[in-house]
Formats: C-alpha cells, sequence, structure tokens
C-alpha cells in the first residue's frame, strides 16, 4: 500500500512509485520532491524488513550511503560562505599533521572533488568500532597516497567522510554530526542524521545488501583486461585501465566483520561516517536540496549565499576517475554533478544539465536544480545488482524532468 500525497501534477511519479514497491521489486522506500518552494510529493510504501513484517512510515529513516556526501557538502559550503575554509588553501594549513608523506601540497579542494589519491587505507581498514574517530583519521593522516594529490581523479568512497569530516572538526571543532545538527538540521526542520541516537533505531529499515564482498558491485566486465588495446574502442581505454589499475577494490575495501548486516549494527549505526552512513527520509532530503535550489534560505533561515552556492557546484573535476571504471564523472566542491556514464543500464543515476546532490550505492539518489527549483529525495532499503542498481530512481528523474520541461 502506497501511502502520502502527490500533487495531481505529479500522478505519473506515483505510477512509477507504486509499480516499484507494489512489484516488490523494491521492499520498502519512499519519494519526495520539492518544486519551486512547495512540497509535491511525499510518498511512502513496503516494508522496513526482509521478511516484510514491519510496515515503512513517513518518518522511516534508511543508511542512505554516498547521499551522505551531498549532505557533507553542504556543511563545507556553509563553511566557504562564513570564511572558515578556503578551498584553494593547502589542507595542512588547518590540519598541520596531515602535510606528510607526499601529501604537503594537498589542496582542500582535492579532497572535495576526489583528487587527493587516498581513496583507500593502504594498510587496510581499522578494525575495532566504527565510533573510533581518531584511529581512521590517525591512518590516512600518516600514510603516503596512493596516488600523486591533483593527478587524477578517484573516487574516495568511504575515505571522504574521514578526511573531510577531520577537516570540519579542525576548523570549527564540531563533528560534521554535529555541525549539521546544529547549524542547519534543527534550525530548518531536516531530519537527517550523521550519527544516529539509539532512540531513533525504531524508526530505522533495515538495508538488505546483496552481498558484502566490494567485488559483488563491479559488473562483470572484468573480461576486458585481456582484449589487446588495439581492438578495444577509444572510449572504453580509461575503462579497461581502471580495471587493470584494481582502484575500486582500494576504494570500496570491506572488513571481515562487516558481514551482510553490518549496516543494521548500532556500532555503524551511532558512528560518524560523513561519506557513507547518514540516516534520513525522504523527505528530509527533498527539503535541504529544495532550499539550496531556491536561494539557500527558508523562514528567515539562511544556510549560505546563493553565490556560495553556485561556486560549490561548479565543475572542478570531470574524471576519467580511476576507481568508478575510467567514467568521466563531474564534481563541484564535494557534490555530484553530470555523470558521463552510458551503456551500463541503471548501474550509473541520472545526474545532468544543472543537477548536483548525490546518489548511494544502496540505490538512494538525493539532488537539487536550481534552474528547475527542484529538490529531490529517494530512498530505499533493497540494494539491487549493479544494472538494476538505480533503475526506480532513474525512471522517476526521467518522468520528473518530462513533467517540469
Amino acid at each position: 500500500m502506497i501511502n502520502g500525497y502527490c500533487d495531481p501534477r505529479f500522478l505519473n511519479l506515483k505510477e512509477i512509485f507504486s509499480h516499484a514497491v507494489e512489484s516488490q521489486f523494491e521492499v520498502g522506500a519512499a519519494l519526495a520532491v520539492e518544486h519551486e518552494g512547495e512540497l509535491v510529493v511525499n510518498l511512502w510504501g513496503g516494508h522496513k524488513d526482509a521478511l516484510r513484517t514491519s510496515s515503512w512510515q513517513e518518518d522511516t529513516l534508511v543508511n542512505v550511503w554516498s547521499v551522505t556526501k551531498g549532505v557533507t557538502a553542504t556543511c563545507i559550503a556553509k563553511l566557504i560562505n562564513d570564511g572558515l575554509i578556503d578551498p584553494q588553501e593547502k589542507v595542512s594549513t588547518y590540519w598541520p599533521e596531515y602535510g606528510c608523506n607526499g601529501k604537503e601540497d594537498t589542496k582542500v579542494s582535492d579532497f572535495l572533488c576526489h583528487r587527493a589519491g587516498m581513496f583507500g587505507f593502504q594498510e587496510g581498514v581499522p578494525d575495532g568500532s566504527w565510533r573510533d574517530w581518531k584511529k581512521f583519521t590517525d591512518r590516512l593522516q600518516n600514510q603516503a597516497p596512493i596516488r600523486e594529490p591533483g593527478s587524477s581523479q578517484g573516487y574516495h568512497a568511504m575515505t571522504y567522510g574521514w578526511l573531510v569530516g577531520e577537516l570540519i572538526r579542525r576548523v570549527d571543532g564540531r563533528s560534521t554530526g554535529k555541525y549539521f545538527q546544529e547549524e542547519i538540521a534543527i534550525p530548518l526542520g531536516i531530519d537527517f542524521h550523521i550519527g544516529l541516537q539509539e532512540s531513533d533505531f525504531k524508526r530505522c529499515a533495515d538495508m538488505i545488501m546483496i552481498g558484502t564482498n566490494p567485488g559483488s558491485l563491479m559488473p562483470p566486465i572484468n573480461f576486458i583486461r585481456y582484449i589487446p588495446n588495439i581492438l578495444i574502442p577509444k572510449k572504453l581505454k580509461n575503462f579497461k585501465s581502471a580495471i587493470e589499475g584494481g582502484d575500486f577494490l582500494m576504494a570500496f575495501q570491506g572488513r571481515d566483520d562487516m558481514g551482510i548486516d553490518g549496516p543494521n549494527l548500532p556500532d555503524w549505526r551511532m558512528a560518524e561516517i560523513p561519506s557513507a552512513n547518514g540516516h534520513g527520509s525522504a523527505k528530509s532530503l527533498a527539503k535541504l536540496y529544495g532550499i539550496l535550489s531556491n536561494g539557500c534560505q527558508r523562514d528567515g533561515v539562511s544556510i549560505m549565499q546563493p553565490e556560495i552556492l553556485a561556486r560549490s557546484i561548479t565543475p572542478y573535476s570531470s574524471g576519467p576517475d580511476t576507481v568508478l571504471f575510467g567514467a568521466n564523472l563531474k564534481f563541484g566542491l564535494g557534490f555530484e554533478l553530470e555523470r558521463g556514464i552510458s551503456g551500463l543500464g541503471n548501474v550509473s543515476p541520472i545526474f545532468k544539465n544543472k543537477m548536483f546532490g548525490h546518489a548511494g550505492v544502496g540505490g538512494a539518489v538525493a539532488f537539487g536544480d536550481p534552474e528547475k527549483g527542484i529538490g529531490y529525495g529517494f530512498i530505499c532499503n533493497q540494494q539491487h545488482n549493479p544494472k538494476e542498481l538505480y533503475r526506480t530512481s532513474n525512471l522517476l528523474t526521467e518522468e520528473l524532468y518530462s513533467i517540469i520541461s
């Protein structure tokens, strides 16, 4: 059963959403859209658990994985707005200990647009509690980069959170989760959390993962490494180089104790990992991006000046990405922009034109569009195989732009 509200202009979105849930392609999901400051879609349905015993509610939260990066990027943009961070400054200006072992000239913008060359842990992901912040940041602080900083783009799937989060802590004194709550979420009524309170666990949907081996997320294209370069079309040569380089597996390193149920364990939920474990509702994400896309303020509360957002969603890097198979992804200052992946079905979310935001490996997508005045949030708890990962959101996004164009 689908619950919620849908403006008559957007009934085709409800039809797509309803089919995804009622066909059981999605176990549970929610969709929200703001248009020009008005909430025009707020739908939810399905179940919070794999056994389908607990119904999804309007205030259900779920781990949205890398959608968290866009929320963290909003925090950075506000700090830029407030004069506390300069994206062209060296990281060591704010975090002196980081400037060692070949990382001395790394710029803040290198962190934000995935050009720091630090997309994995050279000695493996640290063991123990995910809440031991210093253990993760110390290991990154002291290691040498995997690739020369600034020389190439390689998606920092997990490490982005500790790198950017430590930068926020150094300049503000607060963790990313606390900064977001106090500066943005509470003043604007946004139900999104980087680091959950135990009292919110009862609202959480379980993430239903397809596997824990990073290789399980890799499309079945390893065969390309055995094809001579002379026989490969030019547009696929970056793809082959990325497969041979192994950067994907380095960026998506696993841990022995991170089983299929790992994202649902208390330690993960309560940790603050500003790249990967934000929990929120679709309505909260649509509201955040709706505010950003309509002047960056609402009800007398300003997140930043619009020109700072414009600067933050200007492309700073455009690939080829050594982690994500040589794709020509565009990044602003932490925000995901236009993607250059095609021919792989729904392995990639739709990001085009003036859209900015982020997608997550669980299938969630959130974005804004200042040109169209859109704030969009889609969340779900069933991770799909790579070729179907973003199927529901891509159908919704295409139809949304068809309606408002």
